[in-house]
């Protein structure tokens, strides 16, 4: 009976295992058959060498249940505090529209997107960014937006990197920022210009002409609620051929004057307060604009509006479309991933108030900021400033005792400076909490009624907002924000954007090194608990103990996991995950006297994001070439290491390789590095073929990120967020970023940060707990094994059809392959794209395209998929195989077949006129799997070049959209 029990439990405990692993032990067992191996050992001894698989298993613990995992991460969060928080600082707590919430955050068909990159399967997500760069440019009075930042203060940064590259003060090295900025700001933006080599000047906000500067930053409101005209600071400014950067509070420039108009050349901001809690620090969406004569040095992501092969509009990410894999390190920033899901959170909470309704809300918070002010001096308590919007700063010589009676009735205060306390009330703030506050700052028995003094502020009027500063101009006044404020039209919005765009929930996404695997719902549910979304990141740390202990197991599972001694979990991206290791390899040089180590070795075949990383580090790259077989060129890597011994500061290397194989030589590549004096920076991309098989610390690198939401199952949310921690060895650890706000432990006072909030985006970090949680010990290694079985099935299936690019040890594959279209090519004039395309009349999102290698399709089934879908991708494959043998053969000419058509669209297909080769019904339903699950694309073929030609990055005029 007891036996019976235990294999009963036993079952229960691998229950998420193969939920989560998509091939049943059947499919697998077919599958071996076909790569002709007898086990999935077999296969793994076939494919890993043998000198990198680990010796012990992980320990990270046998697997969970769903239910057991919920209920346990429920006890952990209860452990927080939800203290009522006027903290402020850029982060408030909001009304996350329960539309939005259920039908956005909460809903795959959002979240398991990818990013735009092929944008006629991506119009709805792309029409949603397009809403929140309209609504960034309106409230900023600025010529172009970008589609989203990572966070306020990595915003700030990229604003400062800007200023220099355009400023025409070209002999300036100092970028001035004023002392009332966000204090994580100013230690991210310092951060960023040490790298740099940039001189860092704080000071008092007028003092910023008295300067030899590039740039300059100024926040509005300032951090203490002052609102102040900054017209004059920012003309001083531009005087000196310098740029005038302005950090803004997005819901005060509902009221306040914009930006642009003040004369700003950058503004930025957070957009966490429209509808997006704030998670302990993120994630959060940051907002970007600037003007149009800077637009090529604009960083991140912009969405325009081009015209598709019919002529109809048609929306896709404009000029900066990977450019940081085309431009690497002449790129203007790192950014790989955006934030994108919280973008269209943010610009649908905008959409479903409309300007009437946010500039309500806003008028709300400010009447609140002046009945508590009007209270307080009524009562002879000082204020630090005379103007603020929703910010009041007390200037008091008995701050503890008041502190302690917020503490005592669950609220927080900022108390940043001696002798002052800030209180910033925000959307959620209610009359009874006005109350509260004057009960907390007064004591008791105050005698004031929060109706008298609203009545008489209302019969006096307000001069908190300067009346030069109060804006007159409209806003968000295109046609999408003015017609879905009730529920239904709002709900039928979002599906109808939803609709347009394919996600995990409708199919396989095999993009080669991006690693699209399930997000399982358990894993989310916890993201949306009160407990993780609704504290501030700066609150006392005995009142966030259930996110210190989830933290801390997460952080000593990925230590485990990656063979590492610390984990960072603060870089928000991967591509901050690469610029915070890079950032810890230059101090580490430094605090032994090399600080002339500088130069940083590059393989050929590396992500985009590497050499761009590299630059921000200010390292000086060398690129190391590549074999024919795709591998690191020994000769050449022993040759560069030897010629830059003296100044050889790292090798940054993918493993497995970009080229989706695992290089004999890697331990030797490692002792290269290490016996010049260099470090070893592995890229984290694939360390989805490496988790419980072999690990970048047992390989002997010194530093790796990890992409969280490749990986460990944090889902892409449409281009972000992401997470991208890093771990390290132990001579690295006192090198990892810190935080001027909140000390992280293990890290050295003073180090710098590389994202606004202490543990980056905490709130998300519970998705890789709960994986890793669900999946224990055994079902992390099932999952790097299934991934390498389901990868190898492919490459078999299809090595039959097409030529494979790349293989490994005993013509294996790591995680993905390569497919070269290139001699197709060659005999049928049919492009890479135009398969790409038509793969998704067939129902399934293009794979990598032209990356590592031009010509080329980089594939990754992942180890969620099951043997029918593959197949399912396979015979699509094959179908479109057949279709370039037509045009081979002539059956069809090079300008009429349905691969340069594609992708078909209903209107297309149903259209009056057809004069093409192939009959419209297979245009559409090319093999009969697709009827069973349809996809429409609903553009055509988009023109990239007109797209360029004539950028449009806000919502096209309201005479159009009427038309």
């Amino acid at each position: 009976m007891s036996n019976a029990k235990s294999l009963e439990e036993l079952e229960q405990k691998q229950d998420f295992i193969r939920r989560h692993i998509g091939p049943s032990p059947a499919q697998v067992s077919d599958m071996l058959s076909a790569l002709e191996v007898s086990s999935v050992q077999e296969l793994i001894d076939q494919t890993v060498p043998a000198s990198i698989r680990l010796e012990q298993p992980l320990t990270v613990g046998q697997s969970r249940t769903e239910v057991e995992t919920l209920s346990y991460l429920k006890s952990v969060a209860s452990k927080n505090k939800v203290f009522k928080s006027y903290i402020g600082q850029g982060y408030h707590p909001t009304n996350v529209p329960h539309v939005i919430l259920r039908n956005v955050l909460e809903n795959p068909g959002w979240y398991t997107a990818y990013t735009p990159y092929q944008p006629e399967i991506a119009q709805g997500r792309l029409e949603s960014l397009l809403n929140f760069q309209t609504m960034t440019l309106d409230l900023t009075g600025l010529d172009l937006a970008s589609a989203s930042l990572l966070d306020e203060s990595t915003a700030a940064a990229e604003a400062m990197g800007l200023a220099k590259r355009v400023s025409k003060a070209k002999k300036a090295n100092a970028f001035f920022i004023a002392d009332d900025v966000h204090t994580q700001t100013i230690d991210v933006v310092t951060t960023r210009a040490e790298q740099f080599g940039f001189e860092i000047i704080v000071g008092k906000a007028e003092d910023a002409v008295n300067h030899d500067i590039f740039g300059a930053l100024f926040q509005y409101p300032t951090t203490s609620g002052e609102v102040v005209d900054i017209t004059d600071l920012i003309a001083g400014v531009q005087s000196k051929k310098a740029i005038a950067c302005v950090a803004a509070d997005i819901m005060s420039l509902l009221l306040l004057k914009a930006p642009g108009k003040l004369g700003a050349d950058v503004v930025l901001g957070s957009a966490q307060r429209f509808g997006v809690p704030m998670g302990y620090g993120g994630p959060h969406a940051a907002f970007f604009a600037t003007r149009d004569a800077y637009k090529r040095s604009l960083p991140g992501r912009i969405i325009g509006v081009s015209k598709d092969r019919l002529g109809n509009d048609a929306l896709r990410m404009a000029m900066q479309t990977r450019e940081q894999h085309i431009r690497r390190d002449k790129a203007n920033s790192n950014i790989c991933t955006a934030q994108v899901l919280l973008a269209n959170m943010a610009a649908f909470y905008a959409v479903y108030h409309g300007p009437q309704g946010l500039k309500t809300i806003a008028q709300r918070i400010h009447r609140f900021a002046d009945i508590l002010a009007s209270g307080l001096k009524a009562k002879g308590i000082a204020l630090k400033h005379s103007t603020w919007f929703d910010t009041l700063t007390v200037v008091s010589d008995s701050k503890d005792d008041v502190i302690a009676r917020a503490i005592a009735k669950g609220v927080n205060f900022a108390t940043n400076h001696e002798g002052e306390y800030s209180i910033s009330v925000s959307e959620t703030t209610t009359r009874a909490d006005i109350t509260e506050l004057f009960d907390i700052i007064l004591g008791e028995g105050h005698g004031l009624s929060v109706d008298a003094i609203a009545a008489d502020v209302e019969a006096n009027g307000s001069e908190s907002i300067p009346a030069s500063l109060v804006r007159d101009d409209e806003v968000l006044t295109h046609p999408n924000f003015n017609s879905y404020h009730s529920e239904t039209d709002m709900l039928r919005y979002i599906k109808r954007l939803e609709s347009k765009d394919l996600s995990l929930n409708h199919s396989m996404i095999s993009l080669g090194s991006c690693t699209m695997k399930l997000n399982a719902t358990a894993e989310m549910i916890p993201i949306t608990w009160p407990e993780f979304a609704n504290l501030h990141p700066f609150c006392p740390l005995d009142q966030a103990e259930g996110y210190q202990i989830m933290i801390n197991e997460l952080h000593d599972w990925l230590v485990n996991i990656t063979g590492y001694d610390a984990v960072s979990l603060q870089p928000n991206s991967g591509a901050q995950g690469e610029y915070a290791g890079l950032i810890a390899i230059r101090k580490y040089h430094e605090s032994r006297g090399d600080a002339h180590r500088n130069v940083c070795l590059i393989p050929s075949s590396a992500h985009g994001t590497n050499p761009a990383s590299a630059q921000m580090a200010s390292m000086k790259i060398v690129v190391v070439n590549c074999d024919k077989n795709g591998n690191v060129d020994m000769s050449d890597l022993k040759a560069k290491a030897e010629e830059v011994s003296e100044n050889l500061s790292c090798i940054m290397i993918t493993y497995p390789s970009t080229h989706g194989v695992y290089e004999e030589t890697i331990r030797e590549i490692c002792d290269i590095i290490h016996e010049h004096g260099g470090q070893v920076y592995m890229d984290g991309a694939n360390m989805n073929a490496q988790v419980g098989v072999t690990s970048p610390g047992f390989i002997g690198s010194d530093v790796s990120h990890l992409n969280l939401h490749k990986t460990f199952c944090i889902p892409h949310g449409g281009g972000g967020p992401g997470v991208g921690p890093i771990g390290v060895k132990s001579h690295l650890a006192p090198f990892m970023p810190n935080h001027s706000v909140i000390n992280v432990p293990g890290t050295n006072i003073g180090n710098g940060a590389v994202s606004a909030a202490p543990y980056g985006s905490a709130a998300i970090l519970p998705i890789s707990w709960a994986y890793i949680t669900m999946m224990g010990s055994e079902g992390l290694k099932q999952a790097t094994e299934m991934a390498i079985v389901n990868a190898n099935y492919l490459t078999h299936e299809l090595s039959k059809h097409f030529p494979i690019l790349y293989r490994g040890r005993n013509n294996r594959v790591a995680h993905e392959c390569i497919v070269d279209l290139r001699p197709l090519k060659e005999l049928s004039g049919i492009t890479e794209m135009d398969v790409a395309k038509r793969l998704q009349d067939y129902g399934f999102h293009s794979p990598t395209m032209s990356f590592p290698v031009a010509g080329t399709l980089m594939i990754e089934p992942t180890e969620s998929e099951s043997k029918g879908e593959i197949d399912r991708f396979i015979e699509a494959m094959v179908s479109i195989k057949g279709e370039i043998e037509k045009v081979i053969s002539g059956e069809w000419s090079i300008e009429n077949n349905p691969l340069v058509f594609a992708p078909h669209t209903q209107g297309d297909v149903l259209g009056n006129e057809w004069d093409r080769a192939y009959d419209r019904f297979y245009a559409a339903f090319p093999v009969p799997a697709v009827a069973k699950n349809k996809f429409w694309p609903t553009v055509t073929r988009i023109d990239d070049v007109y797209g360029d030609r004539n950028l449009v990055c806000s919502c096209p005029a309201v005479e159009t959209y009427r038309d």
